[in-house]
C-alpha cells in the first residue's frame, strides 16, 4: 500500500482536542542542540504563498486494534467485496469522545480472508471510504497468532489459568511467541505508513499487540503512544510464569499512559514492574507515575462504558416494542431473570445454573414464578474447554427442567444462537434482576446495558403501557472478579464460587422492596448515563496529553537491542561526561577537589564483595599522591572498614556516615561533627527498628556510630517498600523533637543526627582551600545515592561564593541515567573507572607506573 503522510489530509480544517491543552501543533524543523528541536514553529508562519494550512497544525488519532470496526461481505453475483461499520464496535464509540475536527484513523485486521491479488484494491477502499488501514496477516501467521499465542497462551494466563498439564492449557510453546512478534511487526509498520509523528496520536487497544509499542518506539522515540488493557492482568505470582515476561512488560513500558478498567488490575501490573524489572511508582497529584528511564509512564484506571444514544435508539425500533409485546405475553406472571454471557469457561454459566437450582430447591415458593433466560453469544474459540463448558451447560440446564419443570414451564431458557440486539434490549427490558456469574472477566457491559434498558425511553414505555413519571427500578446481581463490580456499589456482589451464596443473593434481589430497588437503580443510572464510551475515551486522550507534554523538552535516545529496547528521555543540560573532555580540564587546572562515592560508585551496589579492588586502590593511591589534588571518599560507611580498606591511600581524606566522621589523611585524626554530639535518640530508634526487622523476613539492621540504617533488600520487594514507608513515617512521629532526621534511600531507611549531610562534607572542604590559599580552579563530584544529589547541590552553591577569584570548572556527575542535581552522568560504576583511569593517565608523567590503561573517549551525546 502507498505510503500516506500527513500531507494527504489537507483538506481536513484543524481543531483542537476538547479544548484541552495540547502539545504545540507546529512542525519543529530546527535542531539547535543534539536531540533537542527549538522553538521555531512551522505553523506561525503565513505569507500567503500557501493555499492550505500546513498538515502539522492538525489533531489526528490513530486507533489500533486486533480488528478493524468493520463487517466484511462478498457480493455472491460481482464477487466484489462490499464493507460496513460494526455498529456495535467499541472502537466505533469511542470517536464520540473526540472534537469533530479530530480525524480517526483505524489499523487493524478484517474478520474474513482477502486474496492477495485483492488486498491492494481493498487496501485503498478502505482507506478512502473508512480511514481504515487493514494489516492482512498471511493466515498461517494470523492463525499462530490469535488462536495460538493470544488465546491458548495470554487469554487463559491473563484469566489466572495455568497450563499445569496438557490437559489443563497448552505449554508455552515459542515458535506461537515468534509469531506473536512478527504479527506486532506487521502493525507497526501500518502504522508507521500513514503516522505524522509530531502530531498525531497512537492508542492501542488490548492484549493483542503487547509489544506493539516496543517496535513503534524503536521508530519514533517522541511518538505519543497510549495503551488500554481491556482483559484483567493477573497478579504477579501468575504473570510471573510466563517465559516471556519482561519483552511484554518493557513492551507496555514504552507507552506513554497505560489504562486498566480496575485499581487491581494496575496493581497486578504495577507489582510485576516492581518483582521483575524494579521499578518503583509513586503518585503525583491523584496520577500514578512510573519512572522509566527519565521517562514517566502514567498509569490510568477507568472501566469502559457503554454508548448510550446507541441502547436508545436500538430501545425505540418498533421490532424491540414488538419483540417486548411477545416476552411479555410468553412469561405472564412471571419473574424474569436475565443472563447474556459468551460461552466460555470463564463466564460461570454452569455455575449460575446450579446456583438456580439451589434457590428453586431451598424456596419451593418460587418454583413456577421465576424464570432464568440464558443468551449465550457465539463462542469466539473453538477449542476443547469451550465444547466442555458447553456439554455442562446443556446438562445442567435440561436437568434443572426435567426436576422443577413442567409442560406449561421450564424454569431455565438457553438460548444459543445469534440474538439480534433489538431483541436482547426486549429482554434487558423487561428483566426483574440481570446476574453476570464470571469467574474472570476484564470488563463485562452487560450490567450497564441493561441498566440504561430498565431506564427505558419513551418509545420503549409505550411499548410497556407506562407512564414516564413510573419509577424506574432494576437489580443486579455481579461476581466480584469482573471489572465493572467495583463500581455498582448498589448490586448485590457474589463469589460465583459459593452456590448458596449466589442462590440467596438472588432471592434478595427478586423479593427486594420496590423502593429499594428505585433507589439502587438511580444511583447505577446516574453514574453508567455520566461514565459512557464518550467519557471514558475523553477522559483516556486528556490523560495522554497530558502525559506527553513534556516529549520535546527533554533530549531522549534509545539503548537496548530487540524486545528490550527502550528510549531514555533527560533534562537537555543533562548529558554524558565524555572523558576526553574532563581530562582537558584536568590537564589545565592546578588546585583540584575531587569528591567520590563508594557503594554504587567505586563499588558495584548488587556486588556481594564490597572491598575495593586492586585496580581502584591503584587508581585512587595515583590521583592522591599528585599535590595539586585533594581527594575525599564521602560515603554513609562506617569509619572502620573505609580506613582499613583505603589503608594503602595514604594521602586519601575519608568522610565516613555522611560526614559525622572526617579524616584529612592517613596521619591525621578523626573529626567528629559537633552538631551529632546528642545520640541518644538511638535508645529510641533500636527498638523501633527491631520490631520491623522481626516483622520483615529478609531485613537487616546497620548499626552506626552516628546513627542506624535499616535495610529491605533482601526482602518481599512489595511488602518491604511498604514497610520501608510505615517505618519512616513511625520515626518521624517517635523523633518529633530529637536531634536527628530519617530519611528513605534505596532500599533502605536511615536515621542520622541533624546537620549531617555530604553536603556540608563539600562545603567544609572547599572551604578550607580557599581559607588556605588554595581556592579550587577544578571541582568533581560522583555519586550514585540520594544522599550524593546534596554534595552536587552543595558544589553548585560554593563555587559561585564571590570570595574566589576564579570561577572554577564544576563536573558533578551521576552514576545511572536519572534526574538529578547533577549535569553529567556515566553509566555505572565500569564508566566512573574508566574516568578515574583517564584522570590518573593525566596525573601521572611516566605512564609506565600503571598497568595498561585503555580509555575509550567519546563525544557528548
Amino acid at each position: 500500500m502507498a505510503s500516506r503522510s500527513c500531507a494527504n489530509f489537507l483538506h481536513l480544517a484543524s481543531g483542537n482536542l476538547l479544548d484541552i491543552p495540547q502539545t504545540p501543533r507546529g512542525l519543529p524543523r530546527v535542531m539547535t542542540v543534539p536531540g533537542i528541536i527549538s522553538d521555531m514553529d512551522s505553523c506561525s508562519s503565513n505569507d500567503g504563498d500557501s493555499d492550505v494550512a500546513s498538515s502539522g497544525c492538525r489533531e489526528r488519532k490513530i486507533i489500533v486494534a486486533n480488528m478493524l470496526p468493520l463487517h466484511a461481505k462478498r457480493d455472491g453475483e460481482t464477487s466484489k467485496w462490499h464493507f460496513s461499520w460494526d455498529e456495535d464496535s467499541l472502537l466505533l464509540h469511542l470517536k464520540d469522545g473526540f472534537s469533530a475536527e479530530t480525524e480517526v484513523v483505524f489499523v487493524g485486521s478484517l474478520k474474513v480472508d482477502i486474496d492477495v491479488n485483492e488486498q491492494e484494491e481493498v487496501a485503498q477502499k478502505l482507506l478512502e471510504d473508512f480511514n481504515c488501514v487493514p494489516t492482512f496477516l498471511p493466515h498461517d501467521l494470523q492463525k499462530k497468532f490469535y488462536l495460538g499465542f493470544c488465546k491458548q497462551h495470554l487469554w487463559p494466563l491473563f484469566h489466572y489459568m495455568l497450563p499445569m498439564c496438557p490437559d489443563h492449557g497448552d505449554r508455552f510453546d515459542r515458535i506461537l511467541w515468534q509469531a506473536y512478534v512478527s504479527a506486532n511487526k506487521i502493525f507497526a509498520d501500518k502504522v508507521m505508513e500513514v503516522i505524522n509523528p509530531d502530531d498525531d496520536y497512537v492508542w492501542i487497544h488490548d492484549y493483542h499487540l503487547m509489544v506493539l509499542p516496543t517496535f513503534l518506539r524503536k521508530h519514533l522515540n517522541r511518538i505519543k503512544l497510549g495503551f488500554f488493557l481491556h482483559s484483567p492482568f493477573p497478579s504477579s505470582e501468575i504473570y510471573r510464569t510466563l517465559p516471556v515476561r519482561d519483552e511484554i512488560l518493557r513492551g507496555l513500558l514504552n507507552c506513554d499512559l497505560i489504562g486498566f478498567h480496575t485499581f487491581d488490575y494496575a496493581r497486578h501490573f504495577l507489582s510485576c514492574c516492581s518483582r521483575m524489572l524494579g521499578l518503583d511508582y509513586e503518585s503525583k497529584r491523584g496520577h500514578i507515575g512510573l519512572d522509566y528511564f527519565g521517562r514517566t509512564v502514567f498509569i490510568k484506571i477507568l472501566p469502559v462504558g457503554v454508548h448510550m444514544g446507541r441502547l436508545e435508539s436500538v430501545l425505540n425500533l418498533s421490532s424491540t416494542a414488538a419483540r417486548v409485546k411477545e416476552i411479555q405475553k410468553q412469561f405472564e406472571g412471571k419473574k424474569l431473570i436475565l443472563g447474556i454471557d459468551d460461552m466460555d469457561i470463564f463466564k460461570g454459566i454452569s455455575l449460575k445454573l446450579l446456583a438456580v437450582e439451589q434457590l428453586l430447591q431451598q424456596h419451593p415458593d418460587l418454583q413456577g414464578k421465576i424464570v432464568l433466560v440464558q443468551i449465550v453469544n457465539p463462542a469466539r474459540g473453538f477449542g476443547k474447554d469451550v465444547q466442555e463448558a458447553k456439554k455442562e451447560t446443556y446438562m445442567t440446564a435440561k436437568k434443572i427442567n426435567e426436576v422443577y419443570g413442567s409442560p406449561n414451564y421450564q424454569p431455565v431458557i438457553l438460548i444459543d444462537r445469534p440474538v439480534p440486539r433489538y431483541e436482547k434490549s426486549a429482554y434487558y427490558a423487561l428483566a426483574e434482576c440481570c446476574i453476570v456469574n464470571a469467574v474472570r472477566d476484564g470488563m463485562n457491559l452487560v450490567p450497564y446495558k441493561y441498566i440504561v434498558c430498565r431506564q427505558g425511553t419513551p418509545g420503549m414505555d409505550e411499548a410497556l403501557g407506562v407512564k414516564p413519571e413510573y419509577p424506574r427500578t432494576s437489580m443486579l446481581v455481579v461476581s466480584e472478579f469482573i471489572g465493572c463490580s467495583p463500581s455498582l456499589s448498589g448490586a448485590i456482589r457474589v463469589n460465583p464460587w459459593d452456590i448458596d451464596a449466589v442462590a440467596e443473593a438472588l432471592n434478595t434481589a427478586i423479593t427486594m422492596p420496590e423502593s429499594e430497588k428505585q433507589l439502587r437503580h438511580e444511583k447505577h443510572y446516574r453514574y453508567v448515563s455520566t461514565h459512557d464510551v464518550a467519557y471514558w475515551a475523553r477522559s483516556f486522550v486528556m490523560d495522554l496529553d497530558r502525559a506527553c507534554q513534556d516529549h520535546y523538552s527533554k533530549r531522549c535516545w534509545g539503548i537496548g537491542l530487540g524486545l528490550s529496547f527502550r528510549v531514555v528521555s533527560l533534562s537537555p543540560s543533562f548529558r554524558r561526561l565524555a572523558i576526553d573532555h574532563i581530562c582537558s580540564a584536568y590537564r589545565r587546572t592546578n588546585r583540584r577537589a575531587i569528591f567520590l562515592d563508594y557503594d554504587g560508585t567505586l563499588v558495584p551496589e548488587a556486588s556481594i564483595i564490597k572491598t575495593p579492588s586492586p585496580e581502584v586502590i591503584s587508581i585512587i593511591k595515583t590521583l592522591c599522591d599528585d599535590p595539586k589534588n585533594t581527594v575525599f571518599i564521602v560515603s554513609g560507611r562506617g569509619r572502620a572498614s573505609l580506613s582499613d580498606w583505603l589503608a594503602p591511600c595514604e594521602k586519601l581524606g575519608i568522610a565516613a556516615e555522611h560526614g559525622y566522621f572526617i579524616r584529612w589523611s592517613k596521619d591525621s585524626e578523626w573529626e567528629t561533627s559537633p552538631v551529632g554530639a546528642d545520640l541518644e535518640w538511638k535508645k529510641i530508634v533500636e527498638p523501633v527498628m527491631s520490631l520491623y526487622r522481626e516483622a520483615t523476613d529478609g531485613s537487616s539492621i546497620e548499626t552506626k556510630e552516628s546513627g542506624l540504617v535499616w535495610h529491605h533488600l533482601d526482602a518481599d520487594p512489595d511488602f518491604g517498600s511498604c514497610q520501608a514507608k510505615e517505618l519512616l513515617d513511625h520515626l518521624e512521629s517517635v523523633l518529633a523533637n530529637e536531634p536527628a532526621v530519617v530519611h528513605r534511600g534505596q532500599h533502605i531507611v536511615e536515621v542520622k543526627p541533624q546537620g549531617v549531610s555530604k553536603g556540608l562534607v563539600a562545603e567544609k572542604v572547599l572551604s578550607r582551600m580557599v581559607n588556605g590559599g588554595k581556592p579550587p580552579d577544578f571541582v568533581m563530584c560522583v555519586g550514585d545515592d540520594k544522599s550524593d544529589e546534596d554534595m552536587f547541590q552543595s558544589i553548585l552553591t560554593s563555587v559561585s561564593n564571590p570570595s574566589l577569584p576564579v570561577a572554577p570548572e564544576i563536573f558533578a556527575c551521576t552514576v545511572g541515567r536519572k534526574p538529578s542535581n547533577a549535569r553529567y552522568y556515566l553509566d555505572d560504576t565500569a564508566d566512573v573507572l574508566k574516568l578515574l583511569k583517564g584522570l590518573a593517565t593525566a596525573t601521572i608523567s611516566k605512564p609506565r607506573c600503571l598497568p595498561e590503561i585503555k580509555v575509550s573517549f567519546e563525544s557528548n551525546a
